[in-house]
Formats: C-alpha cells, sequence, structure tokens
C-alpha cells in the first residue's frame, strides 16, 4: 500500500503531547481514526491526577510533566 499521504510530521508520541487534556482528547481522537475520545472523569491516586478517557484508558502526567498510560491500581 502507498504511504504518499502520510506525513513523517504527523507522527507523534503521547509523551510529546502538551501537557492540557484538550491536547490529550485532539490527540486521542486522531489516533483512533478520527472517533471522538473524551475525559469521562479525574481521579487523584497516590497523588496523580488520573484522567479516565472513553477509549477505557486512564491517564496521567509524570514528574516530566508528559503524559503517560496510567498503570491499573492493583
Amino acid at each position: 500500500m502507498s504511504q504518499a499521504f502520510v506525513k513523517d510530521s504527523d507522527d507523534m508520541w503521547l509523551n510529546e503531547v502538551s501537557p492540557t487534556v484538550h491536547a490529550l482528547t485532539v490527540f486521542l481522537t486522531r489516533e483512533n481514526n478520527g472517533i471522538q475520545v473524551y475525559q469521562l472523569r479525574t481521579t487523584v491516586e497516590n497523588g496523580d491526577e488520573i484522567f479516565w478517557m472513553s477509549n477505557g484508558l486512564r491517564y496521567r502526567k509524570n514528574a516530566r510533566n508528559e503524559w503517560e498510560v496510567a498503570a491499573d491500581a492493583k
């Protein structure tokens, strides 16, 4: 399949997304083939703010203020 329509600049990693909830939702929606991803709720676990998203995953900001997938609580 041709890669003619794929731009190198479109490749972005989660930790490169601006540390705002809006930027996270835009990124996740783009990664979800345009199907809207939205925030369901926010909780605090072990001092970290956890963002529960409609894609079934939870996200947090690490010590470098970068987004990452939050591990499931055990």
